[in-house]
């Protein structure tokens, strides 16, 4: 019996620690990522149930929606955090330590007066607001969503900042680590709102506080284990901030920042049209099959996660043989998920059943789209890791500013021919646009073909 375990377990041993450094550290990374990753989906699929419980249809509709909204917020670091991972990954693989806490301490400088500033003009002008009709929620509720927007608001601002310790530990190849971070917070705040459908009558604020409280506290607590610890050496410093290195930074980062916007407002859009021309109620149907679908981006992100700063590595290094193997090794495991995409699409209807019961009906339609557009953008994904890794934006600028541009109107037409499903067949449709483009891109660059705008 001992040698049926001890077998199988050495062979797993070997397979993992086979291979290129940069290669042993994805695995690893990856293997520990299943277990973080499996736990937030577990988390998730949970917490649905259980916030149905706790507050109404309407009030988890319109909770769903205003974060949607406020979420526009946490790309307001104008590309900085991408930036500086990328430039920490390049100074660190070049021995440059020094450099690279400058980055860090100009980052965090950076980003906490960004944070400040959005603070202080939203807290002026929320009294003006009509979060109400903003939301398309009942007017009673005004005063409550106003104090929610400021709770929301003020997580996403000290966000901006305290969230920089994932981007270093991504920079450094440890994604494991960082994504333990909201596996964590989720965990301790589906136990808080579990108390809280014992203890108390359902409400928005009561919701909004163990969200963004639990998020906080897990950020704050790691950063200062981190940077008195492990990365003592990069823990930002006033005497490390040079302003003057902000224009290396968002040089890289502007792009990011732009790229960013672009693809909020093609996929966070999606809440939001649904809420204003159908009601925060249907948005409902839309998150439980997004959320249900989206074990396949969550899963496959797992994957590509440790390869954007590997490649960054390897790019420095010269490593293209390394890139090659990776990026078909990539592709082969995507067509694996496209297999296990199709098989919970026609069990799909079962899924939902025993998850929420009879109380939310998904269409059917939805949820292929939905399937459609998770394999398309998977596949996105693993050439994105390459762009991203070698900071070749230019032509991912322009598609994602093009489709921002498209997708409401498109969106909005779409939804009145033939209802929700017509929302999210919009950004369906902008998805497989870029699928056929970036591998185009990938192949000129690592084949030492590319020119104009292919080698930006």
């Amino acid at each position: 019996m001992t040698n049926l375990l001890t077998k199988p377990i050495a062979y797993f041993r070997e397979l993992i620690n086979k291979g290129h450094s940069r290669s042993v550290r994805a695995k690893k990374n990856i293997l520990l990522s299943f277990f973080i990753k499996g736990g937030s989906i577990a988390v998730s699929i949970i917490s649905v149930p259980i916030t149905l419980h706790y507050v109404n249809k309407e009030q988890y509709g319109i909770w769903l929606t205003l974060t949607s909204l406020l979420s526009w917020f946490g790309s307001f670091d104008i590309g900085l955090g991408n930036g500086m991972r990328n430039k920490f990954a390049e100074a660190k693989a070049k021995g440059e330590h020094e450099l690279a806490r400058i980055y860090v301490s100009t980052t965090y400088a950076i980003l906490a007066l960004i944070s400040g500033i959005i603070l202080i003009v939203f807290l002026l002008i929320n009294p003006l607001l009509n979060w109400s009709g903003i939301l398309n929620a009942p007017v009673n509720m005004a005063e409550e969503l106003s104090l929610l927007a400021v709770i929301v608001i003020g997580y996403f601002c000290m966000n901006f900042v305290l969230q920089l310790i994932g981007t270093i530990l991504n920079a450094d190849q440890q994604p494991a680590l960082a994504s333990s971070f909201n596996f964590l917070a989720s965990l301790l705040s589906l136990v808080i709102i579990f108390i809280l459908t014992k203890t108390t009558q359902g409400s928005l604020i009561y919701l909004g506080v163990s969200f963004v409280g639990t998020q906080l506290l897990i950020l704050l607590g790691s950063s200062l284990w981190f940077f008195s610890k492990k990365y003592k050496m990069y823990a930002p410093s006033v005497k490390y901030v040079r302003f003057s290195y902000a224009r290396n930074l968002m040089n890289l980062g502007v792009k990011f920042f732009v790229i960013q916007i672009a693809f909020l407002i093609i996929y966070e859009t999606t809440v939001i049209i649904i809420t204003q021309l159908f009601g925060p109620a249907e948005v409902v149907p839309y998150n439980i099959a997004f959320k249900y679908f989206s074990v396949i981006p969550m899963v496959f992100g797992i994957i590509t996660m440790p390869y954007w700063s590997a490649i960054t590595e390897a790019y420095v290094s010269r490593d293209f043989d390394w890139i090659r193997a990776s990026m078909k090794k990539l592709v082969l495991i995507w067509a694996g998920f496209v297999a296990l995409a199709l098989v919970m699409l026609i069990f799909s209807e079962k899924v939902f059943l025993l998850w929420v019961g009879t109380t939310v009906k998904v269409p059917f339609m939805l949820s292929a789209i939905i399937v459609v557009y998770v394999v398309a953008n998977a596949w996105c994904t693993i050439f994105s890791s390459f762009l991203n890794g070698v900071g070749k934006l230019r032509l991912q600028l322009y598609s994602a500013v093009i489709g921002a541009i498209i997708n409401i109107p498109l969106a909005i037409f779409l939804a009145k021919q033939v209802g929700i499903a017509g929302v999210v067949l919009s950004s369906c449709v902008l998805a497989i646009g870029g699928a056929i483009w970036v591998p185009i891109q990938y192949n000129k660059l690592i084949n030492n073909k590319a020119t104009g705008i292919w080698n930006r």
